[in-house]
């Protein structure tokens, strides 16, 4: 069981930074950070408090892991968002995917659409494009993907995906954790 991850997982969901569930439970955000990500262990006392403080009893906690797993998703799993302004539809295949390790999703760029930029992080994108043609920006190099091509980099630097194509370009887009 991955305890730290579950703790980040019921974190996010109580909208909680990890800087303000260290203030509610008297520890720093660094050891919020190496508990979620497996690097450090609680006391059971820090422990049950972190819980107290997520809304969560210990059967609660470790219930969870005996429903059975989903692992098959469906249309109407998916969730949709169209930025009519940046000319992008956005569906999230998997859902609450943004609370795991990684996030899917199928991304449609109209003719002349940009998706958002995002700033540097640690984490690691995959894509495959589906239709079209999209001009991928890394810090200052510029790369170009066509259907059947796919594109795989990690996000040190500022980068963002935009529509380099006649009519409109679709993606498949896989983004891990962000750790930063």
């Amino acid at each position: 069981m991955r305890i730290g991850n579950k703790i980040k997982n019921l974190r996010l969901k109580k909208g909680l930074t990890q800087e303000e569930l260290g203030e509610r439970t008297d520890l720093s955000k660094g050891y919020i950070s190496q508990l979620e990500r497996e690097l450090s262990s609680p006391a059971i006392d820090t422990f049950f408090n972190i819980l107290e403080v997520l809304g969560c009893t210990p059967k609660q906690f470790f219930d969870e892991e005996e429903r059975e797993q989903k692992v098959v998703y469906g249309e109407d799993d998916q969730t949709d968002y169209i930025d009519e302004e940046r000319g992008y539809d956005i569906k999230w295949l998997v859902p609450e995917s943004n609370e795991k390790d990684m996030e899917p999703i199928r991304l449609t760029l109209l003719e002349n659409g940009e998706f958002k930029q995002f700033e540097p992080s640690l984490s690691e994108t995959f894509a495959y494009v589906l239709a079209g043609r999209v001009k991928i920006t890394l810090g200052k190099r510029v790369y170009y993907a066509q259907a059947g091509e796919s594109v795989y980099f990690h996000a040190s630097n500022e980068h963002q995906i935009t529509n380099a194509n006649k009519g409109k370009s679709e993606l498949i887009l896989v983004a891990t954790e962000s750790y930063l």
